[in-house]
């Protein structure tokens, strides 16, 4: 796919103003608010990969996510070439599909030459289904069922290991020898939210550093666990690249740890967590200077204490696919509360986005049938769900709403259809993969029938 000649929405003042800005290799799309194809028309209408976003939403219904196939493939191979560019060891980037797992995301990253992190049985069977080579998966979790570990096992995946009790139950069950990586609190704090903090020493995820001569000796014991490698996370949504520095440095000390127990270390998964765009106030690094940093600080500590360069693994999610969605919704109903807020209502909310509500996440929103109408008033954006906590965007600066106009929001990629529900037994969007002005559903939208699917009615209460 060729870089196209259209012009980013950058930026939307509260006057309503538009900055266009183009596009090349160097932008990086977790840096934009909107998809890298994102214009407007003769219209004044949103478009995104060549669609008008109220022919998609005329078409498919709304809510609806939409994805720019070209951020995603952008990101992607920044991702991959800057690691080619910067780290003088081999590399691989892994997607982590948690982020967004369907079929045809997995597909389109895979197309790329990126491998798939999973965290659960259902993660690994469609990145099979999608085609990734098993070599190429790498399966987290830190209460992996009996039965996910022998699904594990059956394909060739790499595992990896969290905790004493998976690390046990493999060592017994594994027909052959397996790969595996064992994951590490490598007790680093991060500046994020208290829930994505994963890296220090109170987390529920990875050995603790403690227990590393325990942990190390007993895998050097076990002739059916092949250790190849040593993974570590610290959190997402960051912007701070001295953690990521610092952790590469600890990295490198687990590894000489292990080699003094004879375990041959040719991995080092250094995890993901750069930080995207949800408002024009984010300010994150790009994709090529949190590459650039990461690689340097590996090569460098793997210098200074004299030791060939591991394989160096990246697992990237939230920046690969967050910026490269947006989600339309049809303006409802709305409420004026005197001296207080204007609520405005949609026809989706915290069933298909419950960041807000989880994480206290912040978003930026425009409509999309009138992008030039100023932004002339404050609104509390509200879903139709029955909950007062279901609020999309507390403080969203819009023009006068309409019933009918659809609302964008930007940035939906990560953690929105796949933290998505059927709370008040409200149907899940559709979703399109847009690409030179063709739309293609990568997910049905749900209907009753759906809803009712596994439902069962005992027979003594038919009628």
């Amino acid at each position: 796919m060729q870089l196209s000649d259209s012009m980013e929405i950058d930026s939307i003042a509260p006057t309503g103003k538009q900055y266009l800005l183009p596009i090349d290799e160097q932008t990086s799309p977790n840096q934009r608010l909107f998809p890298l194809t994102a214009s407007v028309n003769d219209q004044d209408q949103l478009m995104v990969g060549g669609c008008t976003v109220t022919d998609l939403t005329n078409q498919f219904g709304t809510p609806l996510y939409i994805v720019d196939e070209f951020t995603l493939r952008t990101a992607c191979r920044q991702y991959r070439d800057a690691f080619r560019r910067y780290y003088p060891g081999e590399s691989l980037v892994i997607y982590a599909s948690k982020a967004w797992s369907c079929l045809g995301i997995c597909a389109v990253v895979k197309s790329e030459g990126l491998g798939i992190d999973v965290v659960s049985g259902a993660e690994l069977y469609t990145a099979l289904k999608a085609g990734v080579n098993a070599d190429r998966i790498y399966f987290h979790g830190n209460n992996k069922s009996a039965q996910e570990l022998a699904e594990a096992i059956a394909c060739g995946c790499v595992i990896i290991v969290d905790n004493w009790l998976e690390l046990k139950s493999l060592s017994d069950i594994a027909p052959r020898p397996i790969p595996i990586l064992l994951r590490l609190t490598p007790g680093i704090e991060c500046h994020t939210h208290e829930y994505i903090r994963t890296g220090h020493l109170d987390s529920k995820f990875g050995f603790d550093p403690q227990q590393i001569d325990e942990l190390f000796q007993f895998v050097s014991q076990k002739p059916n666990i092949n250790c190849v490698g040593l993974h570590a996370h610290i959190g997402s949504q960051i912007f701070d690249l001295n953690a990521h520095q610092d952790l590469a440095r600890v990295m490198v000390e687990f590894l000489l740890k292990a080699n003094h127990y004879g375990i041959n270390i040719q991995r080092i998964n250094i995890g993901g967590g750069l930080g995207i765009c949800y408002t024009e106030s984010d300010d994150p690094p790009s994709i090529d200077t949190w590459v650039k940093e990461v690689s340097q600080a590996l090569a460098s500590a793997c210098q200074a204490r004299q030791i060939p360069l591991p394989m160096v693994i990246a697992e990237p999610g939230r920046s690969l696919v967050a910026n490269a969605c947006v989600t339309a919704y049809t303006v409802g109903s709305s409420k004026t509360v005197p001296r207080v807020r204007t609520y405005v209502a949609v026809d989706g909310g915290m069933s298909d986005n419950p960041r807000p509500i989880t994480y206290q996440s912040v978003y930026r929103a425009v409509l999309a049938n009138r992008m030039s109408a100023p932004c002339t008033e404050t609104v509390t954006v509200a879903g139709k769900h029955c909950e007062s906590g279901d609020i999309l965007i507390k403080q969203a600066r819009l023009p006068i709403s309409q019933p009918g106009d659809i609302l964008v929001v930007a940035a939906t990629g990560a953690y929105n259809y796949s933290m998505a529900s059927n709370y008040n037994r409200i149907a899940r969007p559709a979703a399109v993969l847009v690409a030179n002005g063709q739309a293609e559903l990568i997910l049905d939208r749900e209907d009753y029938t759906d809803l009712l699917r596994h439902d069962r009615l005992p027979d003594r209460l038919r009628y």
